[in-house]
């Protein structure tokens, strides 16, 4: 498995990951799937800019493969914070069921901490479902706290 940056040029590939993210944890997320899938593709075109822009913004995936053969198994999204030019939020994480407690979600979550503080954030906050006890273990397991 290996982590990488979502690119500028892969609204496709943005649409496809987030949709199966929504579809598969329809009460994780503040937008539903069927939402999602009426979107145009300059809708994500633009998304996927805005969270590729370099030194601001980042989305990480977890995949395994390369090229034609690439299968991605995770998502989170890490953002510069508008309001605070040291600090950044992270949400949208993702990891799929059949992936889940290997490791994906740490190392996700570990790769969007470290670009916070490559890039001077010294506050980085977290949106995440309250009502799933898992996810937020998970976040106070790795630091994180209400």
């Amino acid at each position: 498995m290996i982590i990488r940056t979502l690119r500028s040029d892969e609204a496709d590939l943005h649409r496809h990951i987030r949709l199966r993210a929504l579809r598969d944890s329809p009460d994780s997320f503040g937008v539903t799937a069927g939402d999602a899938e009426r979107s145009q593709m300059s809708f994500w075109d633009d998304q996927t800019r805005a969270v590729t822009e370099p030194g601001r913004n980042a989305m990480f995936l977890t995949c395994d493969g390369a090229g034609d053969d690439e299968k991605i198994h995770g998502m989170i999204y890490a953002l510069r914070d508008p309001d605070r030019p040291d600090g950044g939020r992270i949400g949208g994480m993702w990891v799929e069921p059949a992936m889940r407690r290997q490791g994906l979600g740490r190392n996700l979550l570990t790769a969007a901490v470290d670009w916070a503080r490559a890039l001077d954030m010294t506050q980085l906050g977290l949106w995440a479902p309250a009502h799933s006890e898992a996810a937020m273990e998970f976040y106070r397991h790795m630091g994180f706290r209400e």
